[in-house]
């Protein structure tokens, strides 16, 4: 690995994986910090196009960051995704207008689980209306777009984590893990925005 002369720059950051990110932060060659502004930096380039992230989870990751972080990804930037992964604070849409003012008053266990590997929550995914569609183009929050052509879906349910991540590997996103979840569709769906995922 070479070595670095200046803080951490957007490519270098988009150049590593999750792994690689957290090794980093455990050899105090970068900090959580500097990670979340990355993260944060190339999603705002990004977000405007694509819509991925719907809600910012703005306050907690900054006091993440300001703490001492533990687990094995300890400091890499997360996205959960806006359907089944409630964060203590903030509303669970699932991409409905009904549920829009649904505040969690506390965390899912998979959510708490991510916070205690390390990961730095820092917002959260769109999905279609529950989850329904394979398309991610909810009333609520407006269509989600393809990193790789916008005019085309992410697919769904998870449409706005597949573009997080496929946009990443576009040269786009913001996290380097964003969580998309389970059933065997989604394996399919992964396709769309030209991500890779891998079932245990």
């Amino acid at each position: 690995m070479p070595i670095r002369l200046g803080p951490m720059n957007l490519d270098e950051y988009m150049s590593h994986d999750a792994t690689g990110l957290a090794e980093l932060v455990a050899a105090k060659e970068v900090t959580p910090k500097e990670l979340l502004a990355l993260a944060r930096k190339r999603a705002q380039q990004v977000n405007g196009k694509l819509n991925a992230i719907v809600i910012p989870v703005d306050k907690e990751a900054d006091a993440q960051v300001k703490g001492d972080l533990y687990g094995p990804f300890a400091g890499v930037p997360f996205l959960i995704k806006d359907l089944s992964q409630e964060y203590k604070g903030y509303p669970t849409t699932c991409g409905s207008r009904a549920l829009r003012n649904d505040v969690a008053t506390e965390n899912a266990l998979v959510t708490q689980r991510f916070l205690d590997a390390g990961l730095v929550v820092f917002g959260k995914t769109a999905t279609p209306e529950l989850g329904a569609k394979g398309i991610t183009e909810s009333k609520l929050w407006g269509p989600c777009r393809n990193p790789w052509n916008p005019d085309h879906t992410p697919g769904g349910s998870s449409g706005g984590a597949g573009a997080a991540g496929g946009a990443r590997g576009a040269r786009g996103a913001g996290s380097p893990l964003p969580r998309q979840p389970e059933p065997r569709r989604h394996l399919r769906n992964a396709a769309l925005p030209q991500t890779m995922r891998l079932r245990p």
